[in-house]
Order: C-alpha cells, then sequence, then structure tokens
C-alpha cells in the first residue's frame, strides 16, 4: 500500500507531534507499506527537517518518499481553499492519504484518512483562540463533506465526533495511541547515565517528598480542585506542577511553599520528575485519551485520576479513580494510595505493568492500516 502521510506537525514538538512520529516508524515496520511523507512550514523547515530525521534515522531509506514546501499553515490553507497544489499532483503514486487534522488538501480524487484526539476545542472554546476554532472548523467541514475517514484516539473521542461533529457512525474507527516511544529511550539513557539522572534532580531541587501534575495549565486540568485536595497534605508532600502556563489561575489559591510551578519542562527533567514523585495526580475534566497516565505507569507511578470516561478508557482498574468536581473525593484516593501496604502496592504495579501492554504502536498501525484499507474501498464503491 503507498500511503501519503502529512508530517507537519513534527516541528511544533507537541502531543500530536509524537503521535505522528511514533504512527509513521510504526508504519514503515509494517510488510507492503510505502510511505510518502509530506510536509509544509516556512520558518520551521530545519525542526521539522530535524524532527523527521530522529523519526527516520531507525527506518530503512528505501521506504519511504519525502516532499517538503515552503509554506505556513496559513499560507497553504488558503492556495488549498482555492484548490491548488493538491496532494496527489504533489505525489501522485500514493492510494490514500492521512491528513493533519489541522489542515485538509482540496483532492477530490484521493483517499483520505484523518485523526482526530479530542474535541476540547468544542468543549472548552474559550481556551482556543478563534483563528485556531476556525481552522478546525474548516477542517471538519471538509472532512464530513468528503466522508473521510476519521480515527478517534478513544471510545469517548468517538463519541464525542458523533455528538458535536455529526460525522456519519460508518467513518470513524477507534485506533488507540500508545506510549510515546522516547519515554522508554530516555527512561534507558538516564538508566545508563545515572550521573545525568543526578544532576538534573539537583538542577529541579527534587528534595523532598512530592506528588506530581503535568500538563497545561488551563480550567479543564482542574488544578483548583487538585490543589484543595492537596493543601491538607502540604506538610509532608509538595505538590509539583510541570507544564506551560495558560489562564486558569491556579497559581493564586495558595502561596503555600511547597507549591511549585515549573513552568514547561524538557523531556529528560520529565522523565525525572516522574522517576522520583511518590505519585501522579491528574484529576481533568475531559481527555481524549491521557496519555500522561501511561507516562506515569511506565515509571512505576501509581496513579490518581478523573472518575471520566477516556480516562477509565485508558488506565483501567491500574489507577485510584476520584470525582474531579470534589476535592475530598481526591485527596481520599491520594491517601489511599500513600498509605497502600506493600501487597496492595504490588498488586498495583502489576496492573500498571498489563494496562501498559494493552498499547502498543504496532497494534496501532496494524489498525490504522485496516482503516486506509476501508477508505480506499469505500473510496471506489
Amino acid at each position: 500500500m503507498k500511503i501519503g502521510i502529512d508530517i507537519s506537525s513534527l516541528a511544533y514538538q507537541r502531543g500530536v507531534s509524537r503521535y505522528t512520529g511514533d504512527l509513521v516508524k510504526a508504519l514503515a515496520k509494517e510488510q507492503d507499506t510505502e510511505l510518502f511523507l509530506y510536509g509544509s512550514s516556512l520558518r520551521q523547515q530545519r525542526l521539522l527537517k530535524r524532527e523527521l530525521h530522529k523519526v527516520l534515522r531507525d527506518v530503512m531509506p528505501d521506504r519511504y518518499d519525502l516532499n517538503l514546501q515552503y509554506f505556513p499553515p496559513s499560507i497553504l490553507s488558503k492556495i488549498w481553499q482555492l484548490g491548488l497544489n493538491p496532494i496527489k499532483k504533489v505525489m501522485p503514486e500514493i492510494e490514500v492519504f492521512h491528513s493533519w487534522d489541522w489542515l485538509q488538501p482540496p483532492d477530490k480524487n484521493l483517499p483520505m484518512v484523518s485523526t482526530i484526539h479530542d474535541l476540547a476545542i468544542i468543549r472548552y472554546p474559550k481556551v482556543a483562540h478563534p483563528q485556531v476554532l476556525k481552522m478546525h472548523q474548516d477542517s471538519w467541514r471538509i472532512l464530513r463533506k468528503k466522508q473521510a475517514q476519521i480515527i478517534a484516539v478513544s471510545e469517548s473521542t468517538k463519541s464525542d465526533i458523533l455528538r458535536y461533529l455529526e460525522m456519519p457512525s460508518k467513518c470513524v474507527s477507534v485506533v488507540y495511541e500508545a506510549l510515546p516511544t522516547q519515554v522508554a529511550e530516555i527512561s534507558q539513557e538516564l538508566a545508563d547515565k545515572p550521573e545525568l539522572l543526578f544532576s538534573i534532580k539537583q538542577k529541579l531541587q527534587l528534595n523532598k517528598p512530592y506528588l506530581l501534575f503535568v500538563g497545561t495549565r488551563e480550567p479543564r486540568k482542574n488544578l483548583a480542585k487538585l490543589i484543595q485536595a492537596w493543601l491538607p497534605l502540604a506538610k509532608d508532600y509538595q505538590l509539583i506542577i510541570a507544564g506551560e502556563q495558560s489562564w486558569d489561575g491556579s497559581e493564586k489559591i495558595s502561596q503555600d511553599p511547597n507549591l511549585r510551578f515549573l513552568g514547561r519542562v524538557n523531556d529528560y527533567e520529565l522523565a525525572v520528575l516522574y522517576h522520583h514523585c511518590e505519585l501522579f495526580v491528574y484529576p481533568s475534566l475531559y481527555e481524549g485519551f491521557g496519555l500522561p497516565i501511561l507516562e506515569a505507569f511506565s515509571h512505576g507511578v501509581p496513579v490518581v485520576s478523573s472518575d471520566i470516561p477516556a480516562i477509565r478508557e485508558v488506565a483501567g482498574n491500574a489507577a485510584e479513580l476520584a470525582n474531579p468536581m470534589d476535592e475530598n473525593s481526591i485527596r481520599q484516593a491520594i491517601e489511599k494510595i500513600l498509605n497502600e501496604n506493600k501487597v496492595d502496592s504490588d498488586n498495583r504495579m502489576k496492573r500498571m505493568i498489563i494496562r501498559l501492554q494493552l498499547f502498543n504502536w504496532q497494534k496501532t498501525a496494524r489498525q490504522t492500516l485496516a482503516v486506509y484499507k476501508r477508505a480506499i474501498e469505500d473510496f471506489k464503491a
């Protein structure tokens, strides 16, 4: 199968970037696949090429073709709206195209697939820039019009797609993503270089027991409730919040010195934060998948999270799930894990390992190939 994939998102180094990179790597390992990679960027061409090199360094050079163009998303969107520069002209060999959900090409003679990770931008529109929302809305409209095949990363996300985007059910398939491959790579590197791990620990001043939260600081992440739940435990445990600041105002809730906001951290710092924390707390109000939970599991860290659909799908019985609207429920879940005996703790670790094994990139790749085949067959029908 000759597959076109838009890899433009790699330049942004976000969750979608990791998904795209790991999917490309996994697809390249499958038999009878030939990858045609499409990317477009003006100011971040060098970064895009660098990130693509990281993805492809272990892939045989004869398993992919690459076409990079020099258009920023805003210009490319206008070009495509005019029906110009279609993908099929740039890559005439391909049988199907996996688009980035940010932009959709104008091709009418090409089966299309796109992945939607969540609909937070609809559920929480105040956190989105109006132009970003408009670009997504334009993208969804085109996908709906073309009756493209949509990959949802969870049953919860599929439910939202059917409800809010009014996509036909036959066009939406659930294909779970998995733990980013670089998480294991960095963990192994830190294990091989204990001096690096120690220096990062010293830099981050991790000298007290702490609970960890990782994520963008925005209202749906529910940090206000988390902080209220943690305050009675503040004498014994720090609360470290790692992630870019948005506008949730959580830093104003408490001035306790044991409440630490680190801002965005790099991947090595994040691995060290997971490695040394007592537990990971993630009381989000809405998620499309909940990838940080798998990251915590991979580091052997117990998790307290929200009793909401997407989290239940990912965490199963391996995490302690609480009512995210009730700080007492969150605190009780935290205390339950902190007070677990060794037998219960070991049993939880076994459940975490089982959950991790349920999600892997080769399974994701094979299920994604099945969606590609369906898109091709439906297009010919």
